[in-house]
């Protein structure tokens, strides 16, 4: 633990200050900032649990648990698929029921408020256990974990900016290789030659008109019926998809031509699997990079519209 020399003022101090001399109290408050971060990050350091490669090499299966969200919990698999390279082990994949999400009160959430539901690990469950490095996915109860997946929440990183495919790794101290596919599927060939779209009602780029998108044939939407209303709204001729399972979420869009998203979870798995995907980019939150190939984000209207048609010819 690095020692620090930073001294919090009382509030009549900072008040002071900030009255007084605005150049200062700006870099105070700046300070103030990064000694949370410091503390927070040392506190993680002083606690982290997580095995070592060495350990993990000399266990049969690595046991790992993770609460979510669905998301993250895509992005965290680069990282367990670095491990399992390094150590020839496979995963037993541990799901924690029930955890409170942290998203504004003014976003809802499919799920509530919570992170995982059953029913939520139920369709998580057949696209986990069909990746090669994954021997099985369960409900964490009791079962003895060797890595917490959970501990970017812990470790003071900063969760709206930066790669969240990179989080994982961070607290392991591994570095995941994020420009390959960690996600393989058979790729359902019904939907060769379509654009699949998924967008959220949260990250949601407020420039962005999916109206043009109109002009093209066979456009599938993924995600909840609300969001699908939304967006049939601008492109009447689109069609939703109801999901049984996250497995076949994969299959749909490893057999499109086209993918489009915006930072939620099925862009995750259209990332995972590195098929062509244009991203939404969600300038107060920009923390899903495209890495690889196939892989584009955009801000600006005509950007958007420029990818798609290239893309799509």
């Amino acid at each position: 633990m690095i020692s620090s020399n930073f001294t919090k003022k009382n509030f009549l101090k900072a008040l002071y200050l900030k009255i007084a001399d605005r150049r200062a109290y700006k870099k105070y408050k700046f300070q103030l900032q990064e000694e949370k971060w410091r503390r927070k990050a040392d506190f993680f350091s002083a606690h982290n649990s997580n095995k070592s490669l060495r350990d993990l090499k000399g266990l049969e299966t690595i046991g790992v648990v993770h609460s979510g969200n669905s998301g993250d919990i895509i992005y965290s698999l680069p990282s367990l698929l670095k491990i399992n390279e390094l150590t020839g082990r496979k995963f037993n994949f541990l799901l924690k029921l029930n955890q409170p999400h942290n998203i504004g009160e003014h976003y809802s959430h499919p799920l509530g408020q919570v992170m995982l539901n059953e029913k939520m690990i139920a369709m998580l469950t057949p696209l986990l256990e069909s990746q090669e490095y994954i021997e099985k996915c369960e409900v964490y109860y009791d079962q003895v974990i060797d890595i917490d997946l959970d501990g970017f929440r812990k470790a003071g990183i900063l969760l709206d900016r930066g790669d969240i495919g990179r989080w994982c790794g961070y607290t392991i101290g591994i570095n995941p290789d994020l420009y390959i596919p960690w996600l393989s599927v058979e790729p359902d060939i019904a939907f060769n030659g379509s654009i699949v779209i998924s967008r959220s009602e949260r990250y949601r780029n407020s420039c962005i008109d999916y109206s043009f998108i109109a002009k093209y044939e066979k456009v599938f939407f993924v995600g909840v019926k609300a969001e699908y209303d939304d967006l049939k709204k601008l492109l009447p001729t689109i069609k939703w998809i109801e999901l049984q399972d996250f497995l076949k979420l994969a299959q749909i869009i490893a057999g499109c031509k086209l993918f489009i998203g915006n930072q939620s979870f099925p862009f995750s798995i259209a990332e995972g699997l590195k098929v062509p995907r244009v991203l939404e980019t969600y300038a107060f939150s920009p923390n899903v990079v495209p890495q690889g190939p196939n892989g584009y984000d955009f801000y600006f209207q005509n950007h958007f519209e420029d990818l798609v048609s290239s893309l799509y010819e």
